[in-house]
């Protein structure tokens, strides 16, 4: 039986989080701890043999009896520090709303710290930034987040205006928010859409206005997980590879994250870089177009065409711009005469 510091350290965290969660399940705890679920038996016995209210049901989970509390949990200056970068992010990646929440709930927790730690920890604090970055969310409504964050927990309507690419005009929807994802550098809630009778992606930053409302889903929801996985599956990919010279390729290091990277390896003085795209014709043809006269294209022969098509039509927009240039510029000689 491991009765090392490191199992007691173990069975601590084990009844923090069982304090910060209604249900706990035993394999959610095998797997933060990276123990076998018989190893976090015998800790759930020992937590009960301590005294500790533990109520399990078999297939559900575990959880802590209602009224029991512990005493104010003290954080390390490991962790303390944790919740400075923490913080920054907030700031930056979430609306103004929840940043101010978090923010507040800093200052509660640096309050329990000892005042060594809280040097350490400020003079962290006060040599850290964060850079100003593209907006996430419209200006006009600064809790899009935290209506959002509202309407999941709560299971309630939200009413919004919402801008799509192709409309002039926002239009005004009503929504079921089934939950929120960041992915490619937005934030986005996936809901049932009342107006379009079928489930949605919307943008935080395409939102021009939010209101909560009291009436509540007019459906159940599957978990998020499932929606997001059953929209990857309805689009399909295209496996894509392009050789890419050493000199460019590591200017592609960010953007190409977005057109489906998957993997890449050297040969000789180019990058071979493979790809699973969902737009290829579109989307990655004119991505690459950005260094193309510093690659080749290895597969698939629609790419190849696809720029062609487009290079085709920059010509003669080109050609049509120059022409009337010209044009204008003989009118204007002739008239002077």
């Amino acid at each position: 039986m491991d009765d090392s510091p490191k199992r007691f350290d173990r069975i601590v965290a084990i009844l923090i989080q069982l304090q910060s969660k209604k249900i706990v399940k035993a394999q959610e705890l095998a797997d933060r701890f990276e123990v076998s679920l018989r190893t976090i038996y015998r800790d759930i016995r020992a937590l009960e043999a301590s005294g500790v209210p533990i109520y399990s049901e078999a297939g559900i989970g575990y959880s802590l009896m209602e009224g029991y509390r512990l005493p104010p949990v003290m954080f390390t200056r490991e962790e303390a520090s944790s919740f400075i970068a923490a913080e920054k992010l907030m700031q930056k990646f979430t609306d103004q709303e929840l940043g101010m929440h978090y923010t507040s709930a800093a200052f509660k927790l640096k309050a329990v710290l000892k005042t060594t730690d809280k040097d350490w920890v400020s003079n962290i604090e006060s040599s850290v930034l964060m850079q100003p970055a593209n907006k996430l969310f419209n200006e006009k409504v600064p809790n899009v987040l935290a209506l959002l964050f509202k309407s999941v927990a709560e299971k309630t309507q939200v009413v919004l205006t919402y801008q799509t690419v192709e409309a002039d005009e926002p239009t005004p929807r009503s929504i079921e928010p089934v939950g929120i994802f960041h992915d490619m550098n937005n934030w986005y809630t996936y809901a049932y859409c009342h107006l379009r009778g079928d489930y949605r992606q919307f943008r935080a930053d395409r939102i021009h206005d939010i209101r909560p409302t009291e009436k509540p889903f007019s459906r159940e929801h599957q978990p998020l997980e499932t929606y997001l996985k059953n929209d990857k599956e309805k689009h399909p990919t295209t496996r894509v590879r392009i050789l890419v010279d050493k000199k460019i390729a590591k200017h592609l290091d960010y953007e190409k994250k977005f057109q489906g990277f998957v993997s890449q390896k050297t040969i000789g003085h180019q990058i071979e870089m493979t790809f699973f795209s969902q737009n290829v014709e579109n989307g990655f043809a004119r991505w690459y177009l950005m260094f193309g006269d510093s690659a080749e294209i290895l597969e698939p022969e629609s790419l190849k065409t696809s720029i062609l098509e487009i290079m085709e039509r920059m010509k003669s927009r080109l050609l049509s711009s120059r022409q009337a240039t010209t044009n204008s510029l003989g009118s204007f000689y002739l008239s002077q005469k």
